[in-house]
């Protein structure tokens, strides 16, 4: 009993000092406070949903129902007023000057095909922006099969129109608008706290030892875990203040809220916040100065935004680039975020990724104090 109560005595004699610190680096607590909103006001301008796209109309029929086609995709509101070209050769080469995004072709017998019940038209989009490419072809096909309907002649009375084809109807769950702003904002607190916590404590030993304060701080009666937990309480404490500064926001604001409840928010965040500031020691105990500390850690937060699902699905990269991102405490805290913001999620069906998040921790927490054992013996 005594001993355990050495240990956390010892490790809040060293958060205290390093509290301290912190507290009179106001650069570095504006940078804290000032990121948020900065990120904030970018985030809100993200989106996949296409607007004011360029598209160009190759009509070879000439009929009503192909201008009355044309004028349902154009005034959808997602495209431009669209040019019309005389030939494939006229429209490629638009498309390879960036003139135009999608070039749509209507056939001759377009208008008695329709009256058939069989229409058909060809889309021809630029396939070297994929996600707008697929967005794009897929709102014009759900413009053009709600425009396509079948003459139907009953026994007596008028003609009527009938959709042709298999009906699907179509239902999202969890984003039943498929907003774009959900899918980044669910995740802006993983963003914000990958930043911070690879940032402040890749500083946190090379900055002792470039102080002259290196030795001081060996020479306290405590064991490497202790002063390694000391130094990382403070900046638990910044990362939950930087989580209600992302999340309350964007409720605020954008009426995004956690659809699960606010304790599994915070459970959850824990072991993501110790994994990635032990990473960022790690970083610190490794480097030989402040420069090498800081490109390391610029060289681990790229990698963390790009392969592990913030910004594109994970799910949809090369098995091997998705077992990279699962090196990186990143991946598994947005897999958990998500669940939480967006569906959710208790703490029961994010518990895996949770699981992973501590045992990354004792990893990492282990590895930084085997760096710091041989100066302390």
């Amino acid at each position: 009993m005594r001993g355990r109560w050495r240990f956390w005595s010892n490790v809040a004699a060293v958060a205290y000092k390093e509290a301290a610190v912190i507290r009179h680096d106001r650069a570095f607590l504006a940078v804290v406070f000032v990121q948020p909103l900065v990120q904030l006001v970018m985030f809100s301008a993200l989106s996949n949903t296409p607007a004011n796209v360029p598209w160009v109309v190759l009509d070879r029929d000439g009929s009503i129902a192909a201008r009355r086609l044309v004028e349902e995709i154009g005034t959808s509101g997602y495209f431009l007023p669209p040019a019309s070209v005389a030939s494939y050769a006229e429209g490629h080469r638009r498309m390879r000057r960036g003139e135009t995004f999608a070039m749509l072709v209507i056939p001759r017998d377009y208008a008695r095909r329709r009256e058939r019940g069989v229409p058909e038209v060809q889309l021809l989009v630029d396939g070297s922006d994929p996600i707008t490419a697929a967005r794009v072809a897929g709102y014009v096909t759900a413009i053009a099969a709600a425009t396509t309907v079948t003459p139907v002649r009953p026994r007596a009375g008028p003609r009527t129109f009938v959709a042709g084809g298999i009906e699907v109807r179509q239902r999202f769950w969890f984003n039943p608008t498929l907003d774009d702003r959900r899918f980044f904002f669910s995740v802006f607190a993983a963003v914000l706290l990958t930043n911070l916590c690879l940032s402040a404590t890749s500083l946190a030993l090379i900055g002792e030892r470039e102080n002259g304060t290196y030795e001081q701080m060996l020479a306290l009666p405590t064991t490497p875990v202790e002063l390694i937990l000391g130094k990382l309480v403070p900046y638990v404490g910044l990362c939950y203040v930087n989580l209600m500064m992302a999340v309350l926001p964007v409720g605020l604001i954008f009426g995004i809220w956690p659809a699960g409840s606010w304790l599994t928010l915070l459970v959850i965040t824990l072991p993501f916040v110790l994994a990635a500031l032990g990473l960022g020691a790690f970083i610190s105990s490794v480097a030989r100065n402040s420069a090498q500390s800081i490109f390391v850690a610029v060289f681990f937060i790229l990698p963390s935004m790009v392969l592990s699902g913030l910004m594109m699905p994970y799910r949809l990269m090369p098995e091997g680039v998705r077992a990279i991102g699962g090196l990186l405490p990143t991946r598994w805290y947005q897999i958990a975020l998500r669940g939480v913001m967006a569906r959710g999620a208790g703490l029961g069906e994010v518990a895996v990724p949770t699981l992973v998040l501590v045992l990354m921790f004792g990893v990492v927490l282990a590895a930084v104090a085997w760096r710091m054992k041989p100066r302390l013996d």
